[in-house]
């Protein structure tokens, strides 16, 4: 059965460096993915960029763009998700990329604001490929239905275990899978 996490914690916590982390981690095992970051004038902050794990990056939300859609002060480009994070995550919920690890900061309002992108999720959370994925702890319902699955383990991240999880995250997913037991489907 695929590993699926979802990192929850609150805004500043570190998520995405623990995801940046653990990729860079990753010995045995390519990844695929983004992460986001924020954009930052003047010491303010007045954006996101969206960056693959192969290294192309783009603005995704600016207090400068128009929208829609827009997330608070933030006009967001959901072209971004199309061209970047789309492909990567399309591609990784085929059957050909069973075994597979997708690496996805974040779950966020930004992010899912783009349909295709929450419908890219849907497929990558029941594909046979290991997914982390980054979660605020607000409430939002795509989140939230995704926290309440079976398959799906939710572990916090906090000042305490943050610089340490990266490490027992990758030394979990380098494991050898486990073959002979089929999926389970329900």
């Amino acid at each position: 059965m695929p590993t699926r996490i979802l990192l929850e914690g609150r805004p500043g916590v570190g998520k995405t460096t623990a995801l940046r982390r653990l990729a860079a981690l990753l010995r045995t095992r390519a990844a695929t993915g983004f992460t986001t970051e924020e954009i930052r004038q003047s010491g303010a902050r007045v954006g996101f960029a969206l960056e693959t794990l192969a290294g192309r990056r783009e603005v995704l939300a600016h207090v400068d763009l128009p929208g829609p859609p827009r997330v608070g002060k933030y006009g967001v480009d959901p072209g971004v998700m199309e061209r970047l994070a789309l492909p990567s995550l399309r591609s990784a919920a085929t059957e050909e990329a069973t075994g597979r690890l997708v690496l996805i900061d974040e779950l966020g309002r930004m992010e899912l604001a783009c349909t295709a992108f929450r419908h890219a999720v849907d497929a990558l959370f029941v594909a046979d490929v290991d997914v982390v994925a980054t979660v605020h702890t607000h409430r939002d319902p795509f989140t939230d239905a995704l926290k309440r699955r079976a398959d799906i383990e939710v572990v916090q991240l906090t000042p305490a275990n943050r610089d340490v999880l990266p490490g027992k995250l990758a030394a979990r997913l380098q494991q050898p899978p486990t073959h002979g037991e089929p999926p389970s489907h329900g």
